[in-house]
């Protein structure tokens, strides 16, 4: 298995609480619609909690400002990834999903990447 990893940070334009309710409630249910079209086998959402816990955290560490959350997105492998979104099905959802995303993130901000998973512990 091979994740698309999505790390999001919500628009300018963009409270919070919209970000984060618009992700799930909006935008989760349209990545379930296209999840087979796509191959997709997992979708997980992981929300950014706790403000201030997170701004003395970076504070600590000199780090750069925390994401708003985190999207990982399931595969077989980075074949099926490319074979699904290479159909006209694939490509027609992979569109209706990028449109959906300019209504609540900040593309320019927002990293993403195919990675693999190794368990340490658990």
């Amino acid at each position: 298995m091979v994740k698309l990893i999505f790390c999001l940070r919500r628009r300018a334009d963009i409270s919070e609480e919209e970000f984060h309710r618009y992700w799930r409630d909006e935008h989760g249910p349209l990545v379930a619609r296209h999840a087979s079209t796509l191959g997709i086998r997992r979708y997980v959402q992981v929300h950014t909690v706790s403000p201030e816990w997170n701004a003395l955290l970076a504070a600590g560490r000199g780090s750069p400002e925390a994401f708003d959350g985190v999207a990982e997105l399931w595969f077989d492998d980075t074949d099926a990834l490319a074979r699904q979104a290479g159909t006209e099905e694939g490509r027609a959802a992979g569109a209706e999903l990028a449109d959906d995303e300019k209504r609540f993130i900040d593309h320019d901000r927002s990293p993403l990447f195919v990675a693999e998973e190794h368990v340490v512990i658990g």
